[in-house]
Order: C-alpha cells, then sequence, then structure tokens
C-alpha cells in the first residue's frame, strides 16, 4: 500500500509561483514512476509532469513546459512541483501520483496509487 499526502496549493496572481510537495510512504519507490496530474472543473484529468524514481528523467505536457519543474528528493520521499509564471488557466485541481511497473506516468490508467488532491487557484 502507498499513501500520498499532498500540500502546497492555494491562490496565486498571474505570474506567480507555488511549490506543490507529495510525500509518499508505504513501499520502496526505486522502481517506480511519479507524477503530477491536474483536474479542472469540466473538464478530465491530464497528464502535467512525470519523473522516474530511480534515473531521475523528467517529461513534461507541452502546457507546462519551461514554466514548471518536477523533482524528487530521495531521502524525504518527496516529489514537488514547482510551478512558476502561472496562468489562469493553470487553475485545477492537482493530484500526485505514482505508477508501479513503471518508470513513468504520463496516463491516468497507469496510475495505481493516487493522492487526495490539492486546489491551485490562479487569479487574472
Amino acid at each position: 500500500q502507498v499513501q500520498l499526502v499532498e500540500s502546497g496549493g492555494g491562490l496565486v496572481q498571474a505570474g506567480g509561483s507555488l511549490r506543490l510537495s507529495c510525500a509518499a510512504s508505504g513501499r520502496a519507490f526505486s522502481s517506480y514512476g511519479m507524477g503530477w496530474f491536474r483536474q479542472a472543473p469540466g473538464k478530465e484529468r491530464e497528464f502535467v509532469a512525470t519523473i522516474s524514481w530511480s534515473s531521475g528523467n523528467t517529461h513534461y505536457a507541452d502546457s507546462v513546459k519551461g514554466r514548471f519543474t518536477i523533482s524528487r528528493d530521495s531521502a524525504k520521499n518527496t516529489v514537488y512541483l514547482q510551478m512558476n509564471s502561472l496562468k489562469p488557466e493553470d487553475t485545477a485541481v492537482y493530484y500526485c501520483a505514482v505508477a508501479v511497473g513503471f518508470r513513468s506516468v504520463v496516463a491516468v490508467d497507469q496510475v495505481g496509487y493516487w493522492g487526495q488532491g490539492t486546489q491551485v487557484t490562479v487569479s487574472s
């Protein structure tokens, strides 16, 4: 079993920054892919960013490339999402995700475990 606890969401003006954290516990993560998804009201949950726990390789959705950075702290079993130059269209609930058996997680059907979600609201 894996537990994911997210923090760091909030309200920010356009152009501002936020950092989300996802603390993971329950299993060894050396062979997992971890990532972030988001879901805006009335829309499907979509991929944002992923990182391989073992290699540190990253991949981003085109909509956030160059503005968001995903990273991990192996000692703390924590994944971060640094979000800069935020736009109103980034407003959504952000979810941490773990894919068991995959080195990255880019699709909803790969996800084995979800965090509870954290709201990010960007005002114009």
